[in-house]
C-alpha cells in the first residue's frame, strides 16, 4: 500500500511540474501570437494545474488509513478530486468557446505563429513524457484521480495539435477563421472529456455494482470452494482503489461455527487470490434458511 501511495503521488506531482513549465510557456505565446487556440489551450494548461494539485491532495487523503470515523477509508476522496477536474474542464471548455465566437466575430487572425507553433511542440513532448509515466501508475495502482488526470492530458496532446494546425492555416495558408473555429473544436473536444470523465466519479460517489462481467468472475471464484452450497444477497462497490464486498454464502446447516469459519477463511484466501486488496464481509446461512428481507432460495448462486 505505501508503494501504491508513493507511486500515486509521484504522478500528481509530475503533472504539476509539467503544468508549471506548459503554463509559463504557453503565457508568453499568447501574448505573441493573439491565437485564440493558443489561448484556449493556455487556459486548459492553467485548469491543468489546479486540477493536478487538487489530485495531489485526492490521492493523499485516499491513502490516509481507516479511522473510527471512516471506517471504510478515504478512498472516496479520489472521486471528488475527479469531479472537481470535471468542473474546471468544464468551466475552461464554456469560456474558451465565448472567446472563440467573439474572436470570430471580430475578425481577428493571430500574429508571429513560429512561436506559437514551437510553444505546442514543446507541450506535447512533456505532456507524452507525462503520460508515459501515469500510464505505468495506473496499472499498478488503478487511481480514479490519476486515470482522470490522465484523460484530461490525453486531450491536451490533441489540443496542441489544434493549435499548431489553427496556426498554421490561419499564417501560412491565409485561411481565415481556422484559429477561432478550432478553438471552439477544442470547446466541444474538452466538453466532451468532461463529460466522460465524470462517468466513473459518479459511479464511485453513488456506490454503483461493479460491472456484470466482474461480478461473473467473483461468483465463479467462490463456486470453486467444494463446501459453498449457495451465495445470494452480493453487493459490490468501489471507493477509489479499494473494492468491498459482501454476501451470504449458505453452508451446511450441520456445520459448527468453527468449521462454518474455517471454511470463510477459505473462501476469502480464494477471493483475495482473484481480487487483491478486495474488502470481504461474509455472512454464513444455513442452506435452505430465507431471511424474508432476502432474496427467495431459488435465487441461491446467482448474486442477486
Amino acid at each position: 500500500m505505501s508503494n501504491t501511495n508513493a507511486l500515486n503521488r509521484s504522478a500528481a506531482l509530475a503533472s504539476i511540474a509539467v503544468a508549471l513549465l506548459l503554463v509559463g510557456l504557453k503565457l508568453w505565446a499568447v501574448f505573441s501570437t493573439g491565437s485564440t487556440a493558443m489561448l484556449g489551450s493556455l487556459a486548459d494548461t492553467a485548469l491543468d494545474l489546479i486540477a493536478s494539485l487538487a489530485t495531489l491532495i485526492g490521492v493523499w487523503v485516499a491513502a490516509q488509513p481507516a479511522d473510527e470515523k471512516h471506517r471504510f477509508g478515504h478512498g472516496k476522496a479520489e472521486a471528488l478530486a475527479a469531479m472537481f477536474q470535471v468542473v474546471l474542464i468544464s468551466i475552461s471548455a464554456i469560456g474558451i468557446a465565448f472567446r472563440a465566437v467573439d474572436q470570430w466575430l471580430a475578425g481577428s487572425r493571430p500574429e508571429a505563429a513560429e512561436g506559437g507553433i514551437v510553444v505546442s511542440a514543446i507541450a506535447m513532448g512533456a505532456t507524452l513524457a507525462l503520460l508515459a509515466w501515469q500510464r505505468h501508475v495506473i496499472r499498478q495502482t488503478k487511481s480514479l484521480a490519476i486515470s482522470t488526470d490522465h484523460v484530461h492530458y490525453q486531450s491536451d496532446l490533441l489540443l496542441n495539435l489544434a493549435v499548431i494546425a489553427a496556426l498554421a492555416l490561419d499564417s501560412y495558408a491565409g485561411i481565415s477563421g481556422a484559429d477561432p473555429l478550432f478553438g471552439l473544436a477544442i470547446a466541444l473536444w474538452l466538453g466532451w472529456g468532461a463529460w466522460g470523465a465524470s462517468q466513473e466519479a459518479v459511479r464511485q460517489l453513488m456506490d454503483h455494482e461493479w460491472p456484470e462481467e466482474r461480478r461473473a468472475a467473483f461468483l465463479e471464484a467462490v463456486a470453486r470452494h467444494p463446501e459453498i452450497k449457495g451465495l445470494h444477497d452480493l453487493r459490490t462497490r468501489t471507493s477509489g482503489n479499494r473494492d468491498f464486498v459482501q454476501f451470504h454464502l449458505a453452508v451446511d446447516p450441520d456445520m459448527t461455527i468453527r468449521q462454518a469459519h474455517v471454511v470463510m477463511d477459505e473462501v476469502e484466501a480464494i477471493l483475495q487470490r482473484e481480487f487483491p486488496g478486495l474488502e470481504i464481509l461474509i455472512h454464513p446461512d444455513p442452506v435452505g434458511h430465507v431471511d424474508p428481507k432476502d432474496l427467495s432460495s431459488e435465487e441461491l448462486l446467482t448474486g442477486r
